[in-house]
């Protein structure tokens, strides 16, 4: 099959969902354990990876070759496999890193199915925190949450004297940039954890949130599952999200045009 219409997102969105399940039990039975730690960057900065980043990698590569071996993938720790097929899968195997490092619950693994480019289906599953985000359609997401799924959506009618604000810069905004924006920072009352924060915002527990420096990984995994919860999402000078970078995220259409002019400062 490498052809798409929306009378097949059962097929996928049943394989990542027994993959969460899956993802979940190899951590506690194989991972939940002390692990090595190397730096990516050697020295000129700190982006840590680590043994288990691998080995959740190598483990959704081998489940999506045995369902899906025509498929192409594309993952942070070992790069493009290629083919002639028009599905992509994108993995994140640990984003978070650094929370994972630490002890922090909120890591998760990330995995999308893109279609052409465009990705169709997501998951971010959190192994610790024993739940999943995935869409089944390009209008029905769901948190499965200990076993228990409840479909999601986006606080739709916030108003923006009453939005509720996620945001982080992780040291790639210097301060000179940031004193441009101080409504945005008088409005960041919320932590940022990286996927779980754009999780919540598709279940309507926050409204904005606002990241730097996006990969693919990082960010693709999740849009589909954003805009199925009836989120908006661009990078800050208003293109489409797919390009990763800079990324805005909305609960709805108002607060997303407002956001944009007030990132305008600093969205070049």
């Amino acid at each position: 099959m490498d052809q798409f219409n929306s009378k097949n997102y059962p097929i996928y969105a049943n394989f990542l969902n027994k993959l969460a399940k899956e993802l979940t039990r190899f951590y506690y039975s194989k991972l939940n354990k002390p692990f090595k730690i190397s730096n990516k960057l050697k020295g000129k900065g700190y982006d840590p990876v680590t043994t288990s980043d691998k080995a959740f990698e190598k483990f959704i590569r081998l489940k999506i070759k045995k369902k899906f071996p025509d498929h192409q993938v594309i993952g942070e720790e070992f790069g493009h496999k290629k083919s002639k097929s028009d599905f992509t899968w994108i993995i994140d195997p640990i984003d978070g890193t650094r929370s994972f490092v630490i002890g922090n619950p909120t890591w998760s693994n990330l995995i999308s199915l893109n279609y052409k480019g465009t990705p169709i289906l997501g998951l971010a599953n959190f192994p610790i925190l024993k739940k999943y985000y995935l869409n089944y359609s390009d209008k029905i997401a769901y948190v499965v949450n200990n076993g228990i799924r409840k479909k999601i959506s986006v606080n739709k009618k916030v108003a923006f004297k009453n939005v509720k604000v996620s945001a982080a810069f992780h040291g790639w905004l210097p301060l000179d940039k940031q004193k441009k924006i101080p409504q945005i920072l008088k409005l960041m009352q919320f932590p940022c954890s990286d996927a779980l924060s754009y999780s919540h915002l598709a279940e309507g527990r926050v409204d904005i949130v606002i990241q730097c420096s996006n990969k693919i990984w990082d960010i693709h995994p999740l849009i589909p599952i954003i805009k199925a919860a009836g989120g908006y999402i661009s990078t800050w000078d208003n293109r489409d999200a797919i390009n990763a970078g800079n990324i805005l995220v909305s609960s709805n259409k108002i607060i997303h045009s407002k956001f944009l002019k007030l990132l305008k400062p600093v969205s070049k």
